[in-house]
Order: structure tokens, then sequence, then C-alpha cells
């Protein structure tokens, strides 16, 4: 009788194997798809109505941005005078003075194996007059295993912005 019990339970905890195998494999595509980073910031940003609190922070930049364009962004912060207003005056994820995320869907646009361009549709509890404003695109770019942002650009009232280009623009004048 025990060893038909400890047949039973090796049998069974064979079994769990693939199906343990199977639970852990999104983890790995997750890691490898670039619309993960996004989802993991615009869930934390419908959330909180936080935005992109992640890119006024520069430790918080090199987790999510491309070693150029962190780089550029600090750049561009200290030539700031103290106590005046950076170059991007806005919260870019939000394309907002005031984070009002309620949810958004996520599509890629184009994808290689080095790059990426998303594009984040963005529904908040007020609607905006021109619907292109609602929409956020990120071009990524794969930084080893991970994927990285290297610009965000959108729109205000049907005119286009992109942050590398404000960013740029900034240490000109």
């Amino acid at each position: 009788m025990l060893t038909r019990r400890f047949a039973l339970a090796l049998l069974a905890a064979a079994s769990a194997l693939p199906a343990a195998a199977l639970a852990q494999a999104p983890a790995k595509t997750n890691a490898t798809d670039p619309a993960a980073v996004l989802t993991r910031l615009y869930k934390a940003a419908a959330k909180d109505n936080a935005g992109g609190a992640f890119v006024n922070n520069a430790k918080e930049r090199g987790k999510y941005l491309s070693t150029s364009f962190a780089a550029l962004w600090s750049k561009a912060e200290a030539k700031v005078p103290d106590g005046e207003i950076g170059p991007i005056d806005f919260d870019p994820v939000s394309n907002s003075q005031d984070p009002d995320i309620k949810s958004f869907a996520i599509k890629a646009e184009t994808q290689d194996n080095a790059r990426a361009t998303l594009a984040v549709a963005l529904i908040g509890s007020q609607r905006r007059k021109v619907a292109a404003d609602s929409v956020i695109r990120y071009d990524l770019v794969r930084d080893g295993a991970a994927w990285r942002i290297d610009d965000i650009r959108g729109s205000v009232e049907g005119q286009p912005w992109s942050v590398r280009q404000m960013l740029e623009a900034s240490l000109k004048n």
C-alpha cells in the first residue's frame, strides 16, 4: 500500500511539473515584450492618477528610459536655473497637466528585434477635443534583454510633440 501511494504521489508531482512550467512561461514572454513595460507604467498611472511620475526622478528614469534618452533628459534639466520649470512642463504619459487615466489600450504599430513603436490610447473622465490627443506613442529600443523608452510622442490640439525634440531644443537655447 505504501508503494502504491508513493507511485501515485510521484505521478501527481510529475504531472504538475508541466503546469508549473506553463505558469512561468508568461513571465519570460513579458520580459521580451515591449508592451509589458508600458502596461506596468500605465497600470500604476491609472491606479494612482500619478501619470509619468517615473520621468520626474532620475533614478526611476534609468529603469525605464534608454541610456541616451535618460542622459538627454538629465542634461536638459541640469541647464535649468534653480526655481525654474524644466523643459518638460507637463505629464507626457497622460498628455496633460493633471493626470486623468481611467483605462488604456496598448497596440504595437511596428516592432522588430531592436526597436518598437507602441501606441497607448487613453481613456479619462473627460473627453478630449481632438481624439488624436488621447494617443501617446512610445519609441522603444532593446537594451540587452530589456526594452527601454527612447522617446514619447503625442499631440496637443492636433499639433505633434516629441519629448526628445523638446529636450534637444531646450539645450540649444
